[in-house]
């Protein structure tokens, strides 16, 4: 095994971890990767260098609420889907105003996203944001049938390259998008998150 001796060799060492990872990774797992006791700080220095370090390529390190990861820059993302076989996910326009519902008046129940909404929500919606690992039922209602509290997950933020619910868009920037997005049929509202994993919507 090498031996680090400067700030550039502990750099490196993060630099190949990070590639590789397959997951935005925290702090105190990054720590896990040298034998010297790091402050969280001086880890931060380090890799706030190693994100100038990347400035102007194609790729870039990223600070997200799950942790650390390297990414595709958005203005390359359109020239990496060529490479990939499935389409980006598509969802219905129920799907996306119920997680729209969640992530900004969460936690919410289901009660909660019919009342906003004006109409019932199918089981199959709540389904399709679980599966994908956006939306989670993260406790119980004190009221009559203590129905599910449903928030968004780490994944979510991560998934649209955010730190923390703050950096979401306004949400009439949201309601001005979705009403653009009327020309295409509801089943075929697209979404492109970083992650572009397939996911099938239910209206």
């Amino acid at each position: 095994m090498i031996q680090l001796y400067s700030p550039e060799d502990f750099k490196r060492v993060l630099e190949a971890a990070l590639l590789v990872a397959a997951e935005p990774v925290q702090l105190v797992d990054l720590k896990k990767l040298f034998d010297e006791e790091f402050d969280d700080d001086t880890l931060r220095t380090l890799l706030d260098d190693l994100r100038r370090d990347w400035a102007g390529r194609g790729v870039e390190l990223v600070q997200l609420a799950g942790g650390w990861r390297f990414q595709t820059r958005p203005e390359y993302q359109p020239f990496i889907e060529k490479l990939k076989n499935e389409k980006p996910p598509r969802y219905s326009r129920a799907v996306l105003e119920t997680l729209a519902i969640i992530a900004y008046r969460q936690p919410v129940t289901r009660g909660d996203i019919e009342d906003i909404r004006g109409v019932a929500v199918s089981p199959n919606v709540l389904k399709v944001l679980e599966g994908r690992g956006w939306v989670d039922a993260v406790g119980h209602r004190d009221t009559p049938g203590r129905p599910a509290l449903y928030a968004t997950t780490r994944k979510f933020l991560d998934d649209l390259g955010l730190r923390s619910l703050s950096e979401l868009p306004p949400l009439s920037e949201i309601e001005r998008v979705m009403n653009l997005a009327e020309s295409t049929p509801a089943e075929t509202q697209p979404l492109t998150p970083v992650d572009q994993q397939t996911v099938s919507a239910e209206s």
